[in-house]
């Protein structure tokens, strides 16, 4: 026992005096200088690596220490960074740590340093950093080559919008180089006299291959460059989520944004990794990536979604159930059976899921794109629902999904099937409307109604019925086939009333019929029409009932008025109606719009309620009306626009303005106002505020002056264009007077020209006849009562001839004149023969002998006769005659002209007398003692019997030296007195 104190108490000192001896070795500063300290560069990172060693750890397996690092550049006082670096130091350990530099490293000369003090809660404060380690130097230059120019870093990989320091180092001081980037020159900063370095902010993507960078010597050949290769930015993945469709596979999916793979750069990857188990995939794809389930049916998963590529990673976590994350697979073999009008059933089938699970299935109805039905169905394997309530002919579509019905996460794929419902009667009545014209005192009715709609008809409609039924007398009715294509048709009727059914056919039946009657009496079609105003949604159209028997009313318009046809338009309404709203895509602005109330009786019949018109928009006039002139004077003329019509304007004409100008006169006329026209010229304007007056009489003006003028009219909108004036020149103030006088007189000369024309041969038998008539002529009467009262008409047979010429004798035979002693023959006779006048005795004191002259108006009635041609000569002798009136010569060159002429007229072996008619003259003397002023031929007073002497009992010729022709002396009793 006593031994067993001893070794005790022994052991408690030495335990005592360890303890002591601790804590003075700890309470002493432990001197860890870093030792071994190496610096190496990494150029592809641009990466400066440390590795150095703490020694002095007898007493300790390991500490906790804190080294802080100092960088210099270009020399050692020159520090640019310090830091700390904390770590746990082992016995002997040999420590790593690298320290990444923006300047690429090539370009500058580093410097490292550290020293370090002890971190540990072991050991106690005050605590002391230890002394400084030698600098160590790390400089790339010295591995480069003896090029003229450098650039760095090469092939460098960023991340889009970081910022990239670039640096050039040339080995001649006295070069100077410039830089470029994309082609854009760049400035930089000069770290010394070989060196100088480039900051790019914020860095953007500009293509796949790269952006270029280059150097250049100034005035040498020298050119360097790099690729700096810019990749997006690597996003965290969006939408990570995972379910399961037969509890056996999880499918992970999610978005993995921004594609940041570049050419021989490695892209982006994926890895899938669940905490609870452990486990972690590398994913072939890079939005899915499939996990296992175990058999153990692990519940709960915590999967971690790591994205990484060359510049960094991002990452995403999601936590969940597996039972909660179920997704079905899309339904299958959905069918349509049973369709009838009205309804259809539809049945289709799932993939199960587990033993127990069931599924909550929606089935959707839809028509022209929109779901008009929905119904939700909980099946296990098959399913099966009957729609109800299908319009008939009717084009549906049904649509199925499923989902757990225990825990919704999401709808399954959809199933579609189309199908189309029969077809049924038409269930609605046709809009129909009617327009009433008479054509050759007939009514001739046009039927127009709409088309059903698609609602409505049931089917594809074949043809359209119209059934006429007289009224007033019985008869048979008339059924009318309308091919579908139409939507109208036209009715010749009679003036009795008629009941008109139309009704619309598909291949199930009839639709109702609508009824119309039409009357042979139009009713009361002068109604006064009214104005209506029209806005952006329509015209506000109103109208007062007339009776309280009125089972609706139609309001008719054309959508296009100035068209052929108009493409008609109406609207029925209610009997409480008396409002409405008028619209229509086709509406314009400028367009005037006429409606027609109608009022609809017990009877079915239609009477003309109101009218009205209006614009939607009125617009001023586009054209002027054509303005005639009339009525001009001297003061005035009339302007007359009548032919315009207003119904065709492109708004209300409200009135009209009378533009007028001249020269002449600077004042206006009373009426008138001052006004500017768009070119700055001034005028006279006149505005006319009825729109029916369509003329105006401009008073008020000065003679032989121009005026100028124009008519525009006007509407709310504005007035019409102001084109070119119309000019107008008064007359003289007395020119009036002038044509009151000249205009009868040429009218009364033309009268006369006119009648002298139609009354030509009339006047031509009074005044000028060829052959005047001496019972006819009253010269003779003018005569006899101023000279001779005693005259009278001679007659053709109270006239003896005083001379005889032969025209035609026979061939051979010769001619004897009376008193001639000689006879010629054809050969000697080259000339006729004339008889002159010779006294019949020479002491005759009476008047002078008659001498032979012709008469131009009986020888030119007288040539197809037989008788001579006039000859206006005046006989200057005659054979023993003092005095001649004409020399023989010219007598017988006239005489033979015409005998000439006649001669071929008359036929051979004839002979004609042609009959001279006689002059009386005083004359006396012998043929060649010739007066000096022989006396003018008096017209013989007295003719007595004449006769033609036969050529056998003609006398011998005359002598020799007669130079004369025979003559014939006729008996002083022969003569007049």
């Amino acid at each position: 026992m006593a031994l067993f104190a001893v070794f005790q108490t022994s052991f408690l000192l030495a335990l005592l005096s360890l303890r002591a001896y601790q804590s003075e070795v700890l309470v002493e500063p432990l001197p860890l200088t870093p030792e071994s300290l190496n610096v190496s560069i990494d150029s592809a990172h641009q990466y400066l690596n440390l590795q150095w060693s703490v020694h002095s750890l007898a007493y300790y397996q390991e500490l906790k220490m804190l080294f802080q690092i100092q960088i210099s550049r270009m020399k050692t006082s020159n520090v640019i960074w310090v830091g700390n670096y904390s770590t746990v130091v082992k016995r002997d350990p040999v420590l790593h740590w690298s320290w990444k530099s923006e300047l690429p490293l090539e370009c500058a000369t580093h410097f490292v340093r550290m020293r370090s003090r002890v971190d540990d809660a072991k050991i106690p404060e005050p605590r002391f950093w230890s002394n400084w380690s030698s600098w160590k130097e790390a400089d790339a230059q010295k591995s480069l080559g003896r090029d003229p120019l450098f650039l760095f870093p090469k092939d460098k990989l960023v991340e889009e919008g970081s910022n990239v320091t670039i640096c050039y180092m040339s080995r001649n001081q006295q070069d100077n180089i410039s830089c470029y980037l994309e082609g854009q020159q760049i400035h930089g900063e000069q770290l010394d006299s070989n060196v100088s370095a480039f900051k790019l902010n914020k860095v953007s993507f500009i293509r796949k291959t790269g952006t270029n960078i280059f150097c250049k010597v100034d005035q040498k050949d020298v050119i360097k460059g790099i690729v700096l290769f810019v990749s997006k930015v690597l996003e965290e993945p969006k939408d990570f989520s995972c379910e399961t469709q037969d509890f056996k596979t999880l499918t992970c999916t999610w978005d993995p944004g921004t594609d940041t793979s570049l050419p021989k750069r490695s892209s982006q990857s994926y890895t899938l990794f669940e905490s609870f188990s452990g486990k972690k995939i590398l994913c072939e794809h890079k939005n899915s990536c499939n996990w296992q389930v175990d058999s153990d049916s692990q519940e709960m998963y915590n999967f971690t979604l790591v994205a990484e590529n060359a510049l960094g990673n991002r990452s995403v976590s999601v936590l969940f159930s597996l039972t909660h994350r179920v997704h079905p697979k899309t339904p299958y073999n959905l069918f349509l059976k049973n369709v009838s009008g009205t309804k259809a059933t539809v049945t289709w089938k799932v993939h199960p899921i587990g033993n127990y699970s069931t599924l909550l299935c929606q089935l959707d109805l839809l028509g022209e794109g929109n779901v008009i039905q929905q119904h939700n169905v909980s099946i296990k394997e098959n399913g099966e629902y009957l729609l109800s309530e299908l319009e008939p002919d009717t084009e549906y579509m049904a649509r199925v999904r499923c989902a757990d019905a225990n825990h919704f996460w999401k709808w399954s794929g959809s199933i579609s099937q189309k199908f189309i419902t029969a077809e049924a009667a038409p269930s609605e009545a046709l809009d129909v409307w009617r327009n009433v014209k008479s054509v050759s005192g007939r009514p001739t009715v046009t039927l127009f109604w709409k088309p059903l709609s698609k609602l409505h008809a049931n089917g594809k409609i074949l043809s359209y019925n119209v059934t006429v039924e007289n009224l007033d007398r019985l008869s048979g009715l008339e059924v009318h086939s309308v091919p579908a294509t139409a939507n109208g048709t036209e009715l010749t009727l009679d003036q009795d009333s008629y009941q008109i059914h139309v009704t619309a056919l598909n291949s199930a039946g009839p639709s109702p019929a609508s009824v119309i009657v039409v009357s042979g009496d139009p009713g009361n079609e002068e109604v006064e029409e009214e104005r209506v105003n029209g806005t952006e949604d329509g015209f506000s159209v109103s109208w007062k009932p007339q009776s309280g028997k009125a089972i609706g009313y139609v309001v008719e318009w054309c959508d296009h008025p100035q068209d052929l046809p108009c493409d008609l338009q109406w609207k029925n309404l209610s009997s409480n109606t008396t409002s409405t709203v008028i619209s229509s895509g086709a509406f314009r602005p400028g367009v005037r719009y006429n409606f027609r109330i109608y009022e609809i009786s017990t009877e079915r019949m239609a009477y003309l309620l109101e009218k009205k018109a209006g614009y939607l928009k009125e617009l001023a006039p586009s054209d002027n009306p054509q303005v005639v002139v009339s009525n001009l004077t001297s003061h005035s003329f009339t302007l007359s626009w009548k032919d315009y019509s207003t119904d065709s304007q492109p708004g209300f004409i409200q009135g009209y303005y009378v533009y007028l100008r001249s020269k002449a006169e600077k004042e206006c006329h009373p009426g008138f106002k001052k006004a500017t026209l768009p070119d700055k010229s001034a005028c006279c304007q006149h505005r006319i505020d009825n729109p029916e007056q369509k003329t105006f009489v401009m008073e008020n003006l000065q003679p032989e002056s121009v005026y100028e003028f124009l008519v525009t009219p006007y509407t709310s909108a504005g007035s019409g264009p102001l084109d070119a004036f119309t000019k107008v020149t008064t007359p003289d103030e007395y020119s009036h007077i002038l044509i009151r006088i000249i205009l009868p007189m040429i009218v009364c000369v033309l009268l006369i020209m006119i009648t002298c024309y139609l009354k030509s041969q009339w006047m031509k038998e009074k005044c000028y006849p060829d052959i005047p008539d001496p019972y006819k002529s009253n010269v003779l009467s003018l005569i006899k009562s101023k000279e001779n009262p005693h005259l009278t008409i001679m007659n053709v047979s109270d006239c003896v001839p005083d001379a005889i010429e032969v025209i035609h004798k026979p061939e051979g035979s010769k001619i004897q004149f009376l008193g001639a002693s000689k006879s010629l023959t054809e050969t000697e006779f080259t000339k006729p023969a004339y008889l002159y006048l010779l006294p019949a005795e020479k002491n005759y004191s009476g008047p002078g002998p008659c001498i032979c002259f012709e008469n131009l108006t009986y020888n030119e009635a007288a040539a197809d006769s037989g008788s001579c041609g006039h000859f206006p000569v005046t006989p200057e002798a005659l054979p023993g005659q003092p005095g001649p009136l004409t020399s023989p010569e010219n007598l017988l060159k006239a005489l033979e002209k015409n005998y000439m002429n006649s001669l071929g007229e008359t036929a051979a072996g004839e002979a004609s007398l042609n009959y001279v008619s006689q002059l009386a003259s005083q004359m006396s003397g012998d043929k060649d003692s010739l007066p000096a002023n022989p006396p003018e031929p008096v017209l013989c007073s007295e003719y007595k019997m004449q006769m033609a002497i036969p050529l056998g009992l003609a006398s011998p010729p005359p002598a020799e030296n007669s130079g004369l022709s025979s003559t014939t002396p006729l008996d002083q009793s022969e003569h007049y007195r």
